[in-house]
């Protein structure tokens, strides 16, 4: 069975090397155009083309995905399936290009969580589970039929780091698991279940990652989980942009301070105020810094 594999990062790296691994055909890979990066604007390659190029697999990076050349060379892989691991958007022009169908890896249990982010607003949240899902992608993003799904708890010390890195993993192994079962001819097919109420993932920019004080120490707690270590929760400390990556929710507060304001010894402990309790700052990066933990960082920093 003839596979063209869709990915641009590090997640989709995993999904890719499992099926090489496992001796599946992947015929090409869909890629992202190199971009430049860095003070020297170095062009930089994707994760997924690195890894690609280093197995001997041909690589495609089109601009646009409905150019009439890129699809002509898709064509001209005559791929049985196609398969989508963190990529963009695809126009039904791909998508229903091969015969077997194109599935997706997504970050969650769907129909929960569809969008760009959903690994750090399940963290966000609170929740204690998530997983990956396979499904085939149809019209509406994300709404396709599941083909399987695998769950993961969410530990109370996880963030979205550790959570991508479990769910890269798992995604992987259901990565091939979906591929065997299409190639038996044996896989279900199940609608998603919208009778839930369900929680989005939009894309996350910069002023969605400030800090907000005004709500509860777990609230703010997991709004930091859910962003760490990229791409991190931000406040502002003595006027400056101050990164967050890691918090521990503290005592009740009971003193006249305001809410976002901090109270130092300057040697061990810098916490905030939120709404209920004091939320101790374990790491943090103020701009133009490293990343610290919390005593190195009170060395050098003057309240």
């Amino acid at each position: 069975m003839k596979i063209v594999f869709m990915g641009t990062p590090d997640f989709a790296v995993a999904s890719l090397k499992a099926l090489v691994e496992s001796g599946k055909e992947v015929v090409a890979v869909i890629t992202a155009p190199d971009k430049p990066s860095g003070r020297g604007l170095v062009m930089n390659e994707t994760p997924v083309k690195k890894y690609a190029v280093s197995k001997g697999i041909p690589v495609l990076q089109p601009e646009k995905l409905k150019n009439p050349e890129f699809l002509e060379q898709l064509r001209s892989y005559q791929a049985d399936l196609q398969i989508v691991v963190a990529f963009r958007m695809l126009p039904e022009v791909v998508w229903n290009m091969p015969h077997l169908g194109t599935f997706n890896l997504h970050g969650s249990l769907l129909p929960q969580y569809r969008g760009a982010a959903p690994i750090n607003w399940a963290v966000i949240n609170g929740e204690t589970e998530t997983g990956v899902t396979t499904f085939f992608l149809q019209h509406e993003i994300d709404t396709g039929n599941i083909i399987f799904a695998e769950k993961t708890p969410i530990l109370p010390d996880d963030n979205a780091g550790t959570i991508h890195d479990k769910l890269m993993e798992i995604g992987a192994g259901l990565v091939v698991k979906t591929v065997e079962a299409i190639e038996a001819g044996n896989y279900p097919q199940i609608p998603q279940d919208m009778s839930a109420e369900l929680k989005s993932a939009p894309k996350i920019f910069k002023e969605t990652c400030q800090i907000n004080w005004n709500q509860p120490a777990e609230k703010v707690h997991n709004f930091i989980r859910g962003l760490s270590p990229y791409p991190a929760a931000w406040a502002l400390l003595n006027d400056k942009s101050c990164k967050i990556y890691k918090t521990e929710i503290g005592e009740v507060t009971d003193d006249s301070l305001e809410i976002g304001s901090f109270k130092t010894d300057g040697k061990s402990f810098l916490d905030f105020k939120t709404a209920d309790k004091y939320l101790k700052i374990k790491e943090l990066q103020l701009e133009g810094k490293k990343r610290m933990g919390i005593e190195e960082f009170l060395r050098g920093f003057r309240a």
